[in-house]
């Protein structure tokens, strides 16, 4: 196949061409490194099944050549990228996802939507299961976010119902490992970082707030099953197994041999206190489920930020 991957120098987007490639399948990547970085992709330039396209997917776009696949991974997905760039990130979310699908129209070919938990706001049931609506709120200042997805899943499933396009709709859950950006605002890059760098660990609230995390090869291999053989309606890929953010920062202090304090900041708004995916659908249709234990999974990635070094730690982006 020759597919399409949009937010292809982000942290999951790489990883996901590094799949396609590997499987034999011709990739063209797409990105305009607002949050991406060109380092993830290196690797990959200069090989002869991949392509780079330095773009906007919010503007016109246009791929030339057959495409049996358009896999929408574009946009700002940590809480400091999307409140620094909240603009972009409703853009991409409402005119991206938009021109991605006018774009696998064009071609016939199967459409992709990297959506996100978020959709499920600060949850009221737990665990959250597709079938839940969601709790959340439109103006608040991670709206912009969670509106975008919710925007962006709605008129994936117009397309899919008017059009009769192929579609797919994934709901990503909290997901780690290397190609994360230093002091992105995710909490396990935040950990890690901050116990190298000899800072103190930040904690919002008492971190008794929980979330679900799952290992970047891991997720990659729910997505590229659900790109190849499931359905239409949207699925959770994410990890099962729940942790409090404090049992989190406990295992990045153990692993990295760090002795710093944990201090406390208050919560931000809107931040769910819960999030645990039911992964139900995803065991029945793609007999998929994560396999890589989170003492792993953070051993992992702590070396990989080590190898980066002090420099790319010490600044953001």
């Amino acid at each position: 196949m020759r597919v399409l991957i949009t937010g292809a120098a982000g942290f999951l987007g790489s990883h996901l061409c590094d799949r396609f490639l590997a499987d034999g399948h011709q990739v063209v990547g797409l990105d305009n490194f607002i949050t991406g970085h060109a380092d993830n992709i290196a690797h990959l330039i200069g090989q002869p099944r991949f392509e780079f396209v330095r773009h906007n997917i919010s503007t016109y776009t246009y791929v030339a050549g057959p495409l049996d696949g358009v896999l929408h991974f574009a946009s700002p997905a940590s809480p400091i990228d999307y409140l620094e760039h909240p603009i972009p990130t409703l853009k991409v979310g409402a005119l991206g996802t938009h021109n991605a699908l006018g774009l696998a129209l064009h071609k016939r070919a199967r459409f992709f939507l990297a959506s996100t938990s978020e959709v499920y706001g600060d949850p009221l049931v737990h665990p959250q299961p597709e079938s839940y609506w969601g709790n959340v709120n439109p103006v608040g200042p991670r709206g912009v976010y969670d509106e975008a997805k919710r925007f962006a899943e709605a008129m994936t499933m117009a397309y899919h119902r008017f059009h009769k396009l192929d579609t797919r709709v994934v709901r990503i859950f909290n997901t780690y490992g290397p190609r994360m950006r230093p002091r992105d605002g995710r909490v396990v890059s935040n950990f890690i970082v901050q116990a190298l760098a000899g800072e103190p660990i930040t904690i919002y609230g008492d971190g008794s707030q929980t979330r679900s995390f799952c290992y970047v090869s891991d997720e990659v291999e729910g997505i590229y099953r659900l790109f190849m053989s499931g359905d239409s309606d949207p699925m959770n890929i994410g990890n099962p197994v729940e942790y409090t953010v404090r049992q989190l920062a406990e295992v990045v202090l153990d692993l990295t041999g760090a002795r710093v304090p944990i201090e406390r900041k208050p919560l931000p708004v809107d931040d769910p206190k819960v999030r645990q995916p039911d992964i139900t659908r995803a065991r029945a249709m793609l007999g998929w489920e994560p396999a890589v234990p989170l003492r792993d999974g953070v051993a992992r990635t702590i070396d990989y930020f080590r190898a980066l070094g002090a420099e790319r730690l010490g600044a953001r982006g």
